[in-house]
């Protein structure tokens, strides 16, 4: 680092008064004549000067109060100009304010100074390229090693000697560097506020800033990372905080530098966590679509870390899809193996879980997760059964969901998180073990509406059943099928004649509504 006294020395001459400070850095070197030059100076620059308008002791004395306040790292005088040694005032005010000065004989030509000066910071600067491009390599090969995003910001925490931390745009913590401390709570807390006013809401591009908390003082620093198109915000943030002082240029550099590869590492996770989604939604398809034999299940369940035995979440809520990641995120959090995927309008997981009580409280875990970054939610669990009855446990917990839903339609309380306590009716169907059987008897119900209604067979089917889940009152049927009362009427009498049945009595209606569930566990 080039500093007054690091230059003084190399040039073989001797500070005069501020010895003390001249061992702060020098950004620059600047060379005039005017007798107030710090309106065109910005700090930390050594003046060059021959004096030739300071020509009594309070333009000498004013002159040095100007550089010191104004933030200069020092001043050369040159003499066997207009001086022919240094002023006493200048040097008696220099001392008093400890502002490096020194004198530059009329054989040193500023040239030879400025040379120096500017070779050296050229150096520097060059130096510092040359560490940036070496831990940005670091870094890069660990993006292609997938060695994941901890292992990026280990490498940045030690190269910058602090805390580093990615945020996601929530400000929840994605990866911090181990062996230094972690970022507070409460800085946490006051960094998701500052997150939102720098992110740019899409109408300008996201900023770097200082974070502002007791916690950090000047030392820390976050940056946009942006993983999507020009416009949408930060995706991320990389939070710095040196242990002690200001990040500096080489910290500042590849800082910079490491935004880039840690929005790679990000990309790289995104494609392999949609590609897992994807997986996750074809082995769950199948599986409950009865295409896989246990042992066939229990392989595809095994890159997972599903093994022996498991339990199904099951969520109904408005817009599973980004829930998906929020739900994923947190069973990750809590250790678990697990397949996330949709399942039509739910959204499911399959937990690697033994202990009955602990699934539940997962469940709870996890539904109040969802619910607080994605609005109201209803949530069912299974019990944890063998993997290889994944797909009667997905049944047991969908219907558990509908039969609280049943309940809280009719007025009753309904748990937050469902289970085989709340299934009523539908036990019954689940115990049964034949779905031949199954199959046959919801074809005798319902056969006759499928063969005979035509391609208007399915418009009946659900007309039944939200008849049905209505308890018979024609009003709320017709405005949840989004017809008139009288269209409704025209096609429960339609149902009554196809099937030889009348819903008016109560026997009907429970063979319709068990023959409606039994087709959904079979279909």
């Amino acid at each position: 680092m080039l500093t007054v006294e690091s230059l003084v020395e190399g040039l073989g001459l001797e500070l005069a008064a501020g010895r003390e400070s001249a061992t702060a850095p020098v950004r620059w070197v600047h060379i005039t004549e005017l007798p107030d030059p710090t309106p065109w100076l910005s700090g930390s620059e050594l003046l060059l000067t021959t004096g030739i308008q300071l020509d009594t002791a309070e333009k000498q004395r004013s002159f040095v109060r100007r550089l010191a306040g104004h933030g200069l790292a020092g001043l050369g005088f040159g003499t066997g100009f207009d001086h022919e040694k240094l002023p006493a005032a200048l040097v008696e005010q220099a001392r008093k304010l400890g502002f490096p000065v020194f004198e530059v004989p009329y054989e040193v030509p500023f040239i030879a100074i400025t040379e120096k000066a500017f070779t050296r910071l050229v150096n520097e600067q060059y130096e510092v390229l040359q560490r940036g491009t070496a831990i940005h390599k670091r870094l890069e090969r660990l993006v292609i090693e997938e060695n994941g995003l901890p292992a990026v910001v280990d490498e940045l925490g030690r190269a910058i000697g602090g805390t580093v931390a990615v945020l996601d745009a929530g400000g929840e913590t994605l990866a911090s560097a181990a062996g230094f401390p972690h970022l507070s709570e409460d800085a946490l807390a006051a960094m998701h506020t500052q997150l939102s006013e720098h992110d740019g809401n899409g109408r300008r591009p996201p900023v770097p800033f200082v974070p502002d908390h007791s916690d950090l003082g000047d030392r820390a620093l976050a940056l946009p990372v942006a993983t999507g198109t020009a416009g949408t915000g930060a995706q991320a943030w990389l939070v710095a905080a040196r242990a002690a002082g200001a990040p500096g240029p080489f910290e500042r550099l590849i800082l910079q530098q490491a935004v880039t590869v840690v929005a790679l590492e990000l990309m790289r996770q995104r494609t392999v966590r949609d590609t897992e989604r994807r997986l996750a939604g074809d082995v769950l398809a199948e599986a409950l679509g009865g295409h896989l034999d246990p042992a066939e299940l229990e392989a595809r369940l095994a890159p997972f870390g599903i093994h022996s035995t498991a339990a199904v979440l099951v969520f109904a809520l408005a817009d599973p899809g980004p829930a998906e990641v929020t739900l994923d995120r947190m069973l990750a959090r809590a250790g678990h193996g697990r397949l996330v995927a949709q399942r039509g309008a739910l959204l499911c997981a399959v937990v690697s879980m033994e202990d009955e009580e602990q699934t539940l409280e997962l469940a709870h875990e996890a539904r109040a997760a969802i619910a607080s970054a994605h609005g109201p939610v209803r949530a069912a669990v299974s019990r944890p059964a063998p993997a290889a009855a994944l797909r009667r446990s997905f049944h047991e917990a969908r219907c558990a969901l509908e039969a609280v839903a049943l309940s809280a339609a009719d007025g009753n309380g309904a748990a937050d998180v469902a289970s085989h306590r709340d299934l009523g009716a539908f036990q019954l169907l689940l115990s049964i073990q034949d779905d031949e059987e199954l199959r046959l008897y919801c074809d005798s119900v319902l056969g006759p509406l499928a063969s005979s209604g035509g391609e208007y067979g399915s418009e009946l089917l659900r007309s039944l059943e939200v008849f049905i889940e209505q308890n018979g009152n024609w009003e709320r049927a017709a405005r949840e099928l989004f017809c008139h009362r009288h269209t409704l009427r025209y096609r429960i009498r339609k149902i009554e004649d196809l099937t030889g049945r009348d819903l008016s009595r109560a026997q009907d209606r429970i063979e319709f509504w068990l023959a409606l569930r039994g087709a959904e566990l079979v279909a």
